[in-house]
């Protein structure tokens, strides 16, 4: 029974932990026998907690014992990324400077799934500052995709991706400015959903404490796993207000659709660039399984797609250019190409100029709000490219301004703060390939309802043993 429970998913191991058909020590001795089998190659969990994880298991197998109330994932073992504070150990942001800022207490995401139950069994990897979107660290190395050793696991949050595909964790946690949480998800073949933004808490008590217009506009912490239940259960547990966050919203979810025909637009070839056939291929499947099951589905999308790419752009690139003195004395070789590159891809605005675009940003907003208020969910890819090569993105400014072209499906959601579930619906290029469904503000719900019918259809294609060669 061990040796499979790590091809568990996380509710399914909480039912069990709670009939008592296995002990929480079994289930992370488990997973922590999985990391040893198998992160030696990957490189996704860049710190374990055998010793804190362990006890704490022994401790959930007491309250079970005692009949007590459990959580949603009472004993269930997850991990998080390195920039999300875990008391006792550094939030590093895969920076040689932070290698040992240590967090003596919990980030608000962290606080609320220990209470939900669950156990913090390791750390994951990511790109120096999570600026990348593939997970290569100065601090901590290359992490690799169990689908193939040499194609990216996508980044930011690409040792989640890759962990949670390989069975070392059932969930885990990371967050998402560019498709962070979405780009490992469709580059390793699991689910997430970046949550609208403000619906869950962040704060971080290891500098710098207060993140820049862009990151505050647009970043969300989420949940990543194998299944949609998992992190659907997983949002709910982190959502709401938090006395440590002041834009955290008291927001109470509900299925938009609810009790009438799903509307769904689809875009399968997202403007403002070029899509895989393959990629094209799989959406398309896709948005056929949604009508089929009796959605009304319609080839559209908003006019503003490709203005709200650019804006996108120009958020991130100012504030770039803003922090480049820091950014240079902290950054690895690679994460400095990446800055110069991103430095001739984004256009460089006046203070004037930045403000009539954040000026513009609210008509992008309103118009995508009402395309989503006529259609319950927009299909698209998330990737627009199977996942490139490590090491491909700095290799020449060519190659970056293809991974912006392979990126720009996931960015309207960023800019818009909107919920942006991914689920993978096939393969293109011999890789996962993920379909993403976006709502409007709020919407989380119906996107993941929406992720967990395709995930019906198409099902669940990983846990896998990785691909050596």
């Amino acid at each position: 029974m061990s040796n499979e429970l790590w091809r568990k998913g996380a509710l399914e191991l909480a039912g069990m932990i709670a009939r008592k058909e296995v002990s929480s020590r079994e289930v992370v001795a488990a997973h922590l026998a999985r990391i040893d089998e198998v992160n030696p190659r990957l490189n996704a969990i860049v710190r374990r907690l055998d010793t804190s994880a362990l006890a704490a298991a022994d401790e959930a197998d007491k309250a079970v014992a005692a009949g007590a109330r459990l959580g949603t994932f009472h004993g269930v073992p997850v991990t998080v990324k390195e920039n999300i504070d875990l008391a006792g150990t550094p939030t590093t942001q895969s920076l040689l400077i932070l290698a040992d800022a240590v967090a003596p207490i919990d980030a608000p995401v962290v606080e609320r799934i220990r209470a939900a139950g669950a156990i913090p069994i390791g750390r994951t990897n990511l790109p120096d500052l999570g600026l990348r979107v593939t997970t290569e660290s100065s601090l901590h190395g290359v992490t690799h995709n169990p689908w193939h050793p040499t194609r990216t696991t996508g980044g930011s949050s690409g040792g989640e991706g890759s962990a949670l595909a390989s069975g070392m964790s059932p969930l885990g946690f990371g967050n998402d400015i560019g498709g962070s949480l979405r780009n490992p998800a469709t580059a390793c073949g699991i689910t997430s959903i970046k949550p609208t933004q403000g619906l869950v808490p962040w704060a971080t008590v290891v500098p710098p404490e207060d993140p820049g217009l862009p990151a505050q506009l647009m970043l969300s912490e989420g949940a990543m796993a194998r299944h949609v239940a998992d992190v659907r259960a997983a949002l709910l547990a982190i959502a709401g207000p938090h006395d440590r966050d002041p834009r955290a919203l008291p927001v109470t979810l509900t299925d938009r659709a609810v009790g009438r025909r799903l509307k769904v637009a689809v875009c399968i070839d997202p403007p403002g660039g070029t899509t895989h056939p393959e990629v094209a291929a799989a959406v398309r499947a896709a948005a056929d399984a949604l009508s089929n099951a009796g959605a009304e589905v319609v080839e559209a999308a908003p006019l503003s797609v490709e203005r709200s790419i650019e804006l996108w752009g120009i958020l991130l690139g100012q504030e770039m250019r803003a922090q480049k003195p820091l950014l240079d004395l902290v950054l690895g070789e690679a994460g400095k190409r990446f800055i110069a590159y991103g430095e001739e891809v984004f256009p460089t605005l006046n203070s004037s100029e930045l403000m009539l675009a954040l000026g513009d940003r609210n008509r992008v907003d309103r118009e995508w709000h009402t395309f989503l208020t006529d259609h319950d969910v927009l299909l698209m890819p998330t990737w627009a490219h199977p996942p490139f090569e490590l090491g491909f993105d700095v290799e020449s400014l060519d190659n970056a301004k293809f991974v912006l072209d392979t990126l720009r499906p996931v960015l309207p959601a960023n800019l818009l703060g909107l919920p942006s579930a991914i689920v993978p619906v096939g393969m293109a290029g011999g890789m996962p390939t993920g379909a993403q469904v976006i709502g409007r503000r709020f919407a989380d719900l119906t996107c993941l309802n929406v992720a967990e019918q395709l995930e019906q259809h198409f099902g669940t294609i990983t846990p896998i043993d990785p691909v050596w060669s």
